[in-house]
């Protein structure tokens, strides 16, 4: 199957490369693209910055893919985060979390040539860390991530998924226009996320205290 994807970035890339990047990026070193390229523009823009909305066409067909929105749990998605970004693990509970979540809700993510999955910017990050600082309950998190329509991350992993990326050109972004809409979203997934989700608790909600208390694990039909 074959696919469009944007990469944003306040360069243009004609031939992205392998194993460049940062290592504590959500799903680690990788080429971070997404299917929208109206949210590439918004993620090449800087506060000061015009950006710039790569294209590329890639061919998927025999590719291994990973889609954690498709298959699996939020908690499998947190984990990854947590083996990649840092996070506050300050607090006793915050600390017990993250061990359990790598020891029980690991995926064999780096044998994988295309991650698809949310992005963790600014706020989806905050909302995974009050997660398991037990401030709110796993329902609040599934909620939250779609709070903003923040985005899906289409990345790619793998030798062969980079060989299979063909570049098709780039669009200009203006950093008056698209910083604008890059900030509104954020914050509109913020005002939800405070004024509504993040005290809306409901009677029999998961917190992480009870994943760790009955030993949950991600198969857990109460976490689908």
């Amino acid at each position: 199957m074959e696919k469009i994807i944007y990469h944003g970035s306040d360069h243009i890339i004609e031939k992205p490369k392998y194993g460049y990047g940062k290592p504590y990026n959500d799903y680690g070193i990788g080429f971070y693209c997404t299917e929208n390229p109206n949210m590439a523009k918004e993620w090449g823009v800087g506060i000061d910055h015009n950006g710039y909305s790569n294209q590329y066409k890639i061919e998927c067909e025999g590719l291994s893919v990973l889609n954690l929105n498709k298959d699996y749990t939020m908690l499998h998605w947190l984990t990854i985060l947590l083996e990649n970004r840092e996070f506050d693990v300050s607090t006793p509970l915050a600390a017990e979390a993250k061990e359990y979540l790598i020891q029980n809700c690991h995926l064999d993510y780096l044998s994988y040539d295309i991650i698809i999955g949310y992005r963790a910017d600014d706020s989806y990050f905050s909302f995974a860390s009050d997660f398991i600082n037990g401030a709110i309950s796993y329902r609040q998190l599934s909620n939250a991530m779609r709070l903003g329509k923040l985005g899906q991350q289409f990345v790619l992993k793998s030798r062969q998924a980079f060989a299979r990326l063909e570049f098709l050109g780039y669009e200009t972004a203006d950093c008056r226009e698209w910083y604008k809409k890059k900030s509104f979203r954020d914050k509109s997934a913020r005002r939800q996320y405070f004024d509504v989700e993040r005290n809306r608790r409901q009677r029999g909600d998961l917190y992480i205290t009870t994943i760790l208390d009955e030993e949950m694990k991600a198969d857990d039909p109460r976490l689908r």
